[in-house]
């Protein structure tokens, strides 16, 4: 087992090990160290509000959560959270592990980022959509110590990360800009992909072939 990160060990079971070889070998350098960043915001905030969670689902969950942002997993046809959730399926039946435990992994990726509905699911869902808020947009920054901040940002450092992330989101959602109706990743298109035309819900119903 290697040094704990800010008090968090990070799982080393065969399904750990390979679901990190997997990650590192598929993503660039900063999704990688964000996934692993993710786990590590996520149990941290499972520890201060006292959730009995599963530290190897929460990893497998956050190790694979921007899959879908990654040339080798990368679809056009649905939404990038949902290439990742897809993926940690197999991933995990490929280890025997099905049913619940590979639901919860799948619903927690897919949901990742939609807004609050995942904080009310069980705490695996919960913690990596925390991890991923924490990581991403700095909510729950003060949840967790300045120590902590520091021990985890060193050992997987975030050299502009705001703007690197964003390219991330951007490379990997303008080939299928009709995915991002109606969920957060309409804005980095629309900050980022000259022409693209956001997907307008009202206009769905007016055109929709209903008659009245």
């Amino acid at each position: 087992m290697k040094e704990p990160i800010a008090g968090v060990e990070i799982p080393d079971s065969t399904l750990a090990r390979e679901a990190t070889e997997l990650v590192r070998e598929s993503a660039t350098p900063l999704v990688f160290h964000h996934s692993r960043r993710v786990f590590l915001w996520g149990t941290l905030r499972g520890r201060e509000q006292g959730l009995q969670f599963d530290p190897e689902l929460l990893y497998v969950a956050a190790m694979f959560h921007d899959l879908g942002l990654t040339e080798r997993f990368r679809r056009t046809d649905q939404r990038f959270e949902i290439d990742g959730a897809d993926e940690a399926r197999r991933f995990l039946k490929s280890h025997g592990i099905t049913d619940e435990p590979a639901d919860k992994v799948w619903t927690a990726i897919a949901l990742h980022t939609t807004p609050e509905i995942p904080l009310h699911m069980s705490p695996e869902v919960a913690l990596l959509t925390r991890g991923v808020e924490l990581d991403v947009l700095g909510i729950g920054y003060h949840a967790v110590t300045r120590e902590q901040r520091a021990a985890v940002v060193a050992a997987h450092p975030r050299p502009d990360f705001k703007n690197g992330i964003l390219a991330a989101f951007t490379e990997g959602l303008v080939d299928r800009p009709a995915t991002t109706f109606g969920n957060v990743k309409a804005d980095v298109l629309a900050h980022y992909a000259p022409g693209f035309v956001r997907g307008d819900f009202v206009e769905v119903i007016k055109e929709s072939p209903w008659p009245e």
